[in-house]
């Protein structure tokens, strides 16, 4: 007879857990997203698509009521609500990826202490690709060493989740970084017709 042995989450205790929530991600990284960053260019990680987008933009330039930032390059910004939502180019949404990834690095996975305020923006599209290489393989290694058990201790942080498990931070992050990586193989797939036709014009 077998039994269905299941933790006060209501998951089976038979399944590792913390190997799936990594192997969700790892694999899409490996396999989707990260072949498709191959070759971007300065062009294409500056490219907006429609006038007034958000991007990186050198200190002191830029036009969003939030800049942040502490290198050569700050990230625009605005208190939401936003009406329309704004556009955003490619070094926009690698900036707010990285930042991410080395925010929670820092807090939870050994890495150093990081805020999006004081983040070093890449202001090329080889330096964000070393970046987010960089925090994506300290993230992914951190959710693995957290294991199923990790999965499930309390988050701490913020204040409203500091009770919430572990698991429920990682899987938003595993989202954040497929629907905004998405987002960017998008707007490669725009910036390349759009100077087909331009050439073919």
């Amino acid at each position: 007879m077998s039994h269905d042995l299941r933790d006060s989450y209501g998951l089976r205790m038979d399944v590792d857990w913390g190997a799936e929530v990594a192997d969700q991600l790892d694999t899409h990284w490996r396999e989707r997203l990260r072949p498709r960053l191959e070759g971007l260019t300065d062009d294409e990680y500056f490219w907006q698509p429609v006038p007034g987008c958000w991007t990186l933009s050198r200190c002191g330039e830029s036009a969003a009521p939030i800049s942040f930032g502490s290198g050569d390059f700050t990230m625009d910004y605005a208190e939401p609500p936003h009406d329309p939502e704004p556009v955003t180019t490619i070094a926009w949404r690698m900036a707010h990826l990285t930042g991410g990834l080395a925010a929670l690095n820092g807090r939870y996975f050994g890495g150093e202490e990081t805020i999006i305020d004081n983040y070093r923006y890449a202001g090329t599209a080889g330096e964000a690709l070393q970046q987010f290489d960089t925090e994506y393989a300290a993230f992914v290694d951190g959710v693995r060493r957290l294991g199923t058990a990790g999965l499930g201790e309390p988050q701490g942080y913020p204040p409203a989740f500091a009770d919430a498990p572990m698991a429920k931070k990682i899987l938003y992050c595993n989202v954040e970084i497929v629907h905004h990586g998405a987002e960017i193989c998008l707007l490669r797939d725009l910036y390349l017709h759009n100077r087909l036709r331009a050439t073919a014009g």
